[in-house]
């Protein structure tokens, strides 16, 4: 149980179910739907597990008890063990779905851990998310028969989500981060700055799955966006406001919600 918590579970299980679903959602047999569940699922145990490996040290340093490696619940070999495994298994599984969405996958996943190294202490830290999320619908359509290149709308849509997701899953660790010589874009931009990036970053997002795509956007669309800029707003009302910090990453997380829907509900367009 202390390594399976060790891989960062929610994330691990939220981009591999997006990628399996966007690969239903633009049509792949299910043959190729099952290889993107098995792709992701262990590409992103590798992520997860590296990073609790590397970061292991700084995790005991600041009491960190909700990482298994630092309250001792499992060693730091065992989860570089792991981490490794589910490396190696990611090239055989990736590459089942064709040389060239195999390679974009792996780059992904390579993307992820050079975050981990390092990168996350950089003003590049936003990068691996920006070049992991954005590969995300390239594999799925490069997987599909004939290897289709994704449309552009969809590859700036996941990198943008990819860099909202970076900001808002490193909101909560600013300080524990700080404290052990961690310095990543949102560290240098300070919390309230970062707290209105993710949802102007996020909102692009939604702009580009919307627009994007051929024909006028259907009602639901336009509901989806105002849902969108409803949650901005309140996201970036509540940011400048002093002692709040849950209702701004509430607010953002929620307009992540929305543009995962919006991708997943225009993966048709992905091929058309």
């Amino acid at each position: 149980m202390a390594l399976a918590l060790s891989c960062h579970p929610g994330p691990a299980l939220a981009v591999t179910l997006v990628a399996t679903l966007l690969a239903v959602a633009a049509g792949a047999p299910a043959a190729t739907v099952a290889l993107v569940a098995a792709a992701f699922g262990v590409g992103q145990l590798s992520i997860g597990w590296s990073n609790d490996w590397l970061d292991a040290d700084r995790d005991v340093a600041v009491g960190r008890e909700d990482k298994p490696v630092a309250t001792g619940a499992v060693s730091p070999a065992t989860v570089q063990r792991a981490a490794v495994v589910a490396a190696v298994l990611s090239v055989p599984l990736s590459l089942a779905l064709g040389v060239p969405a195999g390679l974009a996958h792996l780059v992904g996943v390579a993307s992820g851990w050079t975050y981990n190294l390092g990168l996350k202490s950089t003003w590049w830290s936003w990068a691996p998310y920006a070049l992991t999320f954005g590969l995300l619908p390239a594999v799925v359509t490069l997987a599909l028969p004939g290897s289709p290149l994704p449309p552009a709308w969809a590859v700036a849509a996941g990198a943008l989500l990819g860099v909202g997701a970076h900001l808002v899953n490193v909101l909560p660790d600013l300080e524990d981060d700080a404290a052990t010589g961690v310095r990543g874009l949102p560290h240098r931009l300070g919390r309230r700055t970062s707290s209105l990036l993710a949802p102007a970053v996020l909102t692009g997002a939604s702009l580009l799955v919307v627009l994007g795509p051929a024909g006028a956007p259907g009602p639901w669309d336009w509901v989806a966006l105002a849902v969108v800029a409803v949650l901005a707003a309140v996201a970036a009302a509540s940011a400048t406001t002093s002692g709040r910090r849950r209702l701004p990453l509430l607010a953002t997380v929620l307009v992540a919600a929305v543009d995962i829907v919006l991708l997943l509900a225009h993966g048709s367009a992905l091929t058309g």
